[in-house]
Protein backbone atom coordinates (compact mmCIF):
# COMPACT_ATOMS: atom_id res chain seq x y z
CA UNK A 1 0.00 0.00 0.00
CA UNK A 2 1.62 3.13 -1.11
CA UNK A 3 0.88 6.27 0.32
CA UNK A 4 2.50 9.91 -0.55
CA UNK A 5 1.40 12.96 0.90
CA UNK A 6 1.86 16.23 0.00
CA UNK A 7 -0.12 19.89 0.80
CA UNK A 8 -0.84 19.36 -2.92
CA UNK A 9 -2.35 16.15 -3.52
CA UNK A 10 -2.04 12.28 -1.69
CA UNK A 11 -1.59 9.14 -3.26
CA UNK A 12 -3.46 5.99 -1.40
CA UNK A 13 -3.13 2.95 -3.02
CA UNK A 14 -2.82 3.74 -5.96
CA UNK A 15 -5.39 6.58 -6.31
CA UNK A 16 -4.58 10.09 -6.65
CA UNK A 17 -7.12 12.84 -3.78
CA UNK A 18 -6.03 16.38 -4.82
CA UNK A 19 -6.97 18.43 -1.67
CA UNK A 20 -9.32 21.36 -2.25
CA UNK A 21 -6.88 24.00 -1.18
CA UNK A 22 -5.10 22.82 -4.72
CA UNK A 23 -8.56 23.13 -6.39
CA UNK A 24 -9.27 26.64 -4.93
CA UNK A 25 -5.82 27.33 -6.22
CA UNK A 26 -6.23 25.87 -9.86
CA UNK A 27 -9.31 28.03 -9.92
CA UNK A 28 -7.43 31.21 -8.61
CA UNK A 29 -4.49 30.73 -11.09
CA UNK A 30 -6.97 29.99 -14.12
CA UNK A 31 -9.66 32.99 -12.98
CA UNK A 32 -12.19 30.24 -12.69
CA UNK A 33 -15.74 30.70 -10.49
CA UNK A 34 -16.87 27.40 -10.22
CA UNK A 35 -19.64 26.35 -7.71
CA UNK A 36 -19.37 23.33 -5.68
CA UNK A 37 -20.65 21.02 -7.78
CA UNK A 38 -18.13 22.16 -10.89
CA UNK A 39 -14.87 22.16 -8.53
CA UNK A 40 -15.96 18.48 -7.28
CA UNK A 41 -16.21 17.31 -11.21
CA UNK A 42 -12.87 19.27 -11.82
CA UNK A 43 -11.36 17.46 -9.19
CA UNK A 44 -12.75 14.02 -10.13
CA UNK A 45 -11.00 14.61 -13.85
CA UNK A 46 -7.87 16.03 -12.29
CA UNK A 47 -7.35 12.84 -10.47
CA UNK A 48 -8.52 10.66 -13.56
CA UNK A 49 -5.81 12.23 -15.68
CA UNK A 50 -2.92 12.09 -12.86
CA UNK A 51 -3.63 8.45 -12.10
CA UNK A 52 -3.52 7.87 -15.58
CA UNK A 53 0.30 9.60 -15.88
CA UNK A 54 1.20 7.25 -13.19
CA UNK A 55 -0.31 4.09 -15.23
CA UNK A 56 1.90 5.65 -18.02
CA UNK A 57 4.94 6.10 -15.57
CA UNK A 58 4.57 2.13 -15.41
CA UNK A 59 5.77 1.54 -18.82
CA UNK A 60 9.59 0.70 -19.92
CA UNK A 61 10.78 2.46 -22.34
CA UNK A 62 14.37 2.32 -21.32
CA UNK A 63 14.94 1.48 -25.36
CA UNK A 64 12.65 3.61 -26.76
CA UNK A 65 14.36 7.00 -28.28
CA UNK A 66 12.75 10.40 -27.52
CA UNK A 67 11.09 12.45 -30.21
CA UNK A 68 9.88 15.67 -30.84
CA UNK A 69 7.35 14.87 -33.05
CA UNK A 70 4.94 11.80 -33.72
CA UNK A 71 5.68 11.97 -37.89
CA UNK A 72 9.48 12.02 -38.93
CA UNK A 73 10.29 15.09 -40.13
CA UNK A 74 13.04 15.88 -42.16
CA UNK A 75 14.29 19.62 -43.74
CA UNK A 76 11.66 20.27 -45.39
CA UNK A 77 13.36 24.01 -47.31
CA UNK A 78 14.33 24.07 -50.12
CA UNK A 79 17.54 25.52 -51.36
CA UNK A 80 17.37 29.21 -52.29
CA UNK A 81 18.05 29.10 -55.80
CA UNK A 82 18.44 33.09 -57.60
CA UNK A 83 16.80 33.81 -60.77
CA UNK A 84 17.03 37.49 -62.76
CA UNK A 85 13.05 37.44 -62.71
CA UNK A 86 10.66 38.82 -59.58
CA UNK A 87 7.93 37.31 -61.33
CA UNK A 88 5.87 40.27 -62.05
CA UNK A 89 5.10 39.43 -65.73
CA UNK A 90 3.37 36.51 -64.45
CA UNK A 91 1.85 38.48 -61.89
CA UNK A 92 -0.14 40.83 -63.98
CA UNK A 93 -0.48 38.42 -66.75
CA UNK A 94 -3.83 37.93 -64.62
CA UNK A 95 -4.46 41.54 -63.73
CA UNK A 96 -7.98 42.62 -65.30
CA UNK A 97 -6.61 45.84 -66.19
CA UNK A 98 -2.70 47.07 -66.38
CA UNK A 99 -0.55 50.42 -66.92
CA UNK A 100 2.97 49.54 -67.59
CA UNK A 101 4.34 47.47 -64.77
CA UNK A 102 1.09 47.98 -62.54
CA UNK A 103 -2.54 46.85 -61.51
CA UNK A 104 -5.16 49.61 -62.42
CA UNK A 105 -7.75 49.07 -59.77
CA UNK A 106 -10.67 51.64 -59.00
CA UNK A 107 -10.66 54.78 -57.05
CA UNK A 108 -11.75 54.63 -53.47
CA UNK A 109 -11.27 57.42 -51.87
CA UNK A 110 -12.34 61.03 -53.87
CA UNK A 111 -10.22 64.36 -52.67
Amino acid sequence: MKQTESSTFTVQTGRTVISDETMEYVGILGKLELTQEERQAAKKDMERMLDYIDKLNELDTSGVEPMSHVFSVNNVFREDIVEDRDGGEDTLANAPERRERAFVVPKTVDQ
